[in-house]
Parts: structure tokens; sequence; C-alpha cells
């Protein structure tokens, strides 16, 4: 049976997530380590997991396999859950398949290397982390629909 996992520390689109994955009858796992409140819906599972780098994410990769969806900002996550099979979305709704992956992970290891470089990230032509916007949630509901549809078939 599908489930959907959301890497749930700072993840703007929980809600969302929730009201699409209820239409759909499907469970969904909430996996933090601790401060989200519970949810009375009886098929969203609240996971709290040890304090501790990396935590959640280990959770959720050691869980993942084909048939289901892992919502994440985590790239090293990400390319976990691609190996396992499993469809991969970000917050902001782009989608992670095994074609972009290796794009992703290396522009994560580029912008660690900036970021040590210049730990306050002052350089020419920075203009800081962009707002989560109403197209992002948009592009994150239709991306999801569109990958429960593609997983169950239809």
């Amino acid at each position: 049976m599908m489930a959907i996992y959301v890497d749930a520390d700072a993840c703007p689109v929980k809600d969302e997530t929730v009201t699409v994955a209820n239409r759909h009858k499907l469970d969904v796992y909430i996996v933090s380590n601790g401060g989200i409140r519970p949810h009375p819906h009886p098929q969203v599972h609240m996971i709290i997991v040890a304090t501790g780098a990396d935590e959640a994410d280990k959770w959720i990769a050691d869980q993942a396999k084909t048939g289901d969806i892992v919502i994440t900002a985590d790239i090293p996550l990400a390319a976990k859950a691609v190996a396992a099979g499993a469809a991969v979305l970000r917050h902001d709704g782009d989608v992670i398949t095994e074609a972009n992956i290796g794009n992703q992970l290396a522009t994560r290891d580029l912008m660690t290397d900036i970021r040590a470089a210049d730990p306050l990230f002052t350089g020419p032509g920075h203009k800081g982390q962009r707002s989560f916007s109403k197209q992002d949630r948009s592009r994150f509901l239709n991306n999801l629909e569109m990958a429960i549809r593609k997983v169950k078939g239809g």
C-alpha cells in the first residue's frame, strides 16, 4: 500500500499533503524530531525520532520503497528515496527523479563549498533565499496529485 512520508522539519506543505492524501485515502507519516502538534486524522501518523542530525531522514530512508512518495527538501534523503524507487517532491513542487538527482546533488555540494568559502554569503549577486510563494504551493499540490495518480497507475 502506498504511503506518503513527510520530512516535517520546516515543511510548509504538511496540511496540503494531508488534504490530498485524505482524498486518496492514503497514510501519511509526518516525521520530525518533535515540536509538531499531533494531527487528529486517523491516517496521519506522527513519527517522533531521536534528537540528532538527520534522524528523521534516516527513518524515512529506511521506510520508503517503490510506490511511496517522499516529500523533502533534503537532497541526500531525496537521493536515497529515489534509489529505493519512491517518487520524491520538494516542498516547492519540484519533482526529483533518477534523471535529475545527480544535478541536484552536484548543486548542493557546490553551494556547500560556496558557503564554506563565504560563510556570510555576501558575495556579488547574492539576493538571499527566495520565500515560499503561492505558486510554489500550487505547483506542489498539482505535482503531488500527479505523483499519486502515476503511482496508482491512473
